[in-house]
């Protein structure tokens, strides 16, 4: 009953590879192909030599949009990046914010000193806004 039919197939991995690099094309592909009727994710991940996970997780990557991004040859940053960029915009802003406020006190200053004749009505020479 041990014919060569019945008997699992070993493969013997002799080398380190790196990853695969599946480029948006066959990504898109691979998941078409899973997508037919009446076939398995797993199926077409062993087909391809990769993990169902990977088929998955590109499934979901195409679902929120990011398969479109790679294939317009834009660059994509990794969510983690646009977060710090975000905080970091978001920090700028308050600073610029509060240095605008600033500039209006000391405008506003400089007025009510100019009407109370505190403060000559000379042109400061050298700062701008205040000749």
């Amino acid at each position: 009953m041990n014919n060569d039919s019945t008997k699992a197939k070993v493969e013997l991995v002799t080398t380190v590879q790196r990853r695969r690099r599946w480029s948006v094309a066959e990504k898109l592909e691979i998941l078409v192909e899973a997508e037919q009727p009446g076939m398995s994710m797993s199926y077409v991940a062993r087909k391809h030599g990769i993990a169902a996970t990977q088929i998955f997780k590109w499934k979901k990557l195409k679902e929120a949009g990011a398969l479109t991004a790679v294939g317009s040859e834009e660059e994509v940053l990794p969510v983690s990046q646009v977060r710090q960029l975000q905080e970091r915009i978001r920090r700028l802003e308050s600073i610029l914010g509060r240095k605008t406020e600033e500039v209006e006190i000391l405008k506003e200053a400089v007025r009510i000193g100019r009407e109370k004749k505190l403060i000559s009505h000379k042109p400061l020479r050298g700062i701008e806004g205040f000749e």
